[in-house]
């Protein structure tokens, strides 16, 4: 069977991709639309729909990467090497900052943190032998592991968990569901882990606090975070993590939704019927994730049932919309912005978090200011966008959208080129 490649799905991931990179880098912090920030708890922003939109994307694409369903070691081996290289990305966000090189500091420091910025991502998104790529693959893991738990000073906090850690996991755990179970076995683990998830946090006492809760910091998944990664967790939280161990088990049935999606797309009946049954899915698992809400809110930090419930359902439908718009009705014109965003997500996710703190590390006296310094990212925006608008909050708006446009032209130079980077 020849591979599909949906456009609709390509656009889907370009708009969540595009939607990451205006909330992950306002021009300023203090200053931000509501919608563009995470719900303070329970609730949902359209900012908390971003990370598990991409799990559910990724889901819907393990069926049409793998048509064939074709199952042996060679396969199992891609299969983890691909997860392995996602999580070793991620991790590198965290170590970036962090990185000390024979004492030096400012510019020089930011060089040596670059290179090996650059090296460590041609290591893990070249065009290597799988052999090769197994082992630089497993020794950057091993590296990050033995500096995190040296001893040595600067590592000593770094964060271990994170969103392409967590998509890793969810990659390789359906992905395997995938090539070695029925359509009713994956249903079932599904159901499994949303029912089991919510009894677990909701029915087990927290050792040390008392009855089950779901406040922050207090229920049981703050407890297992603090537990087994005490000192490498959001630097934001401190005792517990957003993308911490236990909460990543429902994660993965937002995975697991979008791989029974792209089995649907793979049916030969008409595309028509198709948008139907994801549109009558969306709305089912929308109006689910509501219900259980009444007793399980929906909450991102802790990633409640009702929250992979209600934001696989609003996935599925703007999916089943995009579907029909783009590759039913042929209706094209206006999305290829967004196409150029989604064929290239990995190249976004590695670097578009990495720029920001390389700025924040070139600094100079202030010109405005002679007696204070100002770092190049704080420069920019301070002198190059913020004087055009009154509303401090648009201006923040305005910062993120520049950083949208550069990386557009970034992107379309790269589609142009047909230069796609992949794991």
């Amino acid at each position: 069977m020849v591979k599909e490649r949906l456009i609709s799905l390509d656009v889907f991931r370009g708009l969540t991709i595009l939607l990451m990179t205006i909330v992950n880098n306002p021009g300023d912090w203090g200053n931000v639309y509501p919608p563009l920030l995470h719900a303070e708890w329970n609730g949902c922003t359209p900012t908390d729909l971003v990370f598990p939109f991409f799990v559910f994307i990724m889901g819907v694409a393990v069926p049409l990467a793998m048509p064939d369903k074709f199952y042996d070691g060679t396969t199992f081996n891609k299969i983890l090497i691909r997860s392995l290289r996602m999580l070793c990305l991620g991790i590198f966000f965290n170590f970036f900052g962090k990185i000390q090189l024979f004492g030096l500091d400012g510019i020089p420091l930011l060089i040596g943190r670059l290179a090996i910025t650059i090296g460590v991502g041609y290591a893990l998104m070249g065009n290597f032998s799988s052999k090769i790529k197994n082992i630089l693959a497993f020794a950057i893991l091993f590296i990050y592991l033995f500096l995190a738990y040296s001893g040595i000073e600067a590592y000593s906090d770094v964060r271990l968990p994170g969103v392409l850690q967590r998509i890793a996991i969810v990659y390789f755990v359906v992905s395997l569901l995938y090539l070695k179970t029925s359509r009713k076995t994956q249903i079932l683990t599904g159901i499994v882990l949303l029912l089991g998830y919510w009894a677990v946090m909701t029915l087990i006492p927290v050792p040390g606090v008392g009855e089950a809760n779901l406040d922050k910091g207090t229920n049981l998944a703050a407890w297992l975070d603090n537990l087994l990664l005490k000192g490498h967790m959001y630097r934001g939280t401190v005792t517990w993590d957003p993308e911490g161990i236990l909460s990543t088990l429902p994660s993965i049935v937002n995975g697991i939704i979008g791989l029974l999606i792209g089995q649907v797309l793979q049916q030969n009946f008409p595309k028509t019927k198709k948008a139907q049954i994801m549109g009558a899915a969306g709305a089912a698992l929308i109006v689910g994730g509501l219900i259980w809400n009444i007793v399980f809110p929906i909450n991102k930090s802790l990633w409640t049932s009702s929250y992979v419930l209600y934001t696989t359902g609003l996935a599925t439908t703007f999916l089943a919309i995009l579907y029909y718009v783009i590759d039913i009705a042929d209706y094209k014109k206006g999305f290829k912005p967004f196409l150029i965003w989604g064929v290239n997500p990995m190249i976004v996710f590695f670097t578009s978090q990495i720029i920001p703190q390389a700025l924040v590390m070139i600094e100079f006296q202030n010109p405005h200011n002679t007696s204070e310094k100002i770092n190049l990212l704080s420069y920019l925006y301070s002198f190059w966008i913020k004087p055009f608008f009154s509303n401090p909050m648009t201006a923040s708006l305005a910062g993120a959208l520049v950083y949208v446009c550069i990386w557009t032209f970034i992107l379309w130079i790269f589609y142009r080129n047909k230069l796609i980077f992949k794991v």
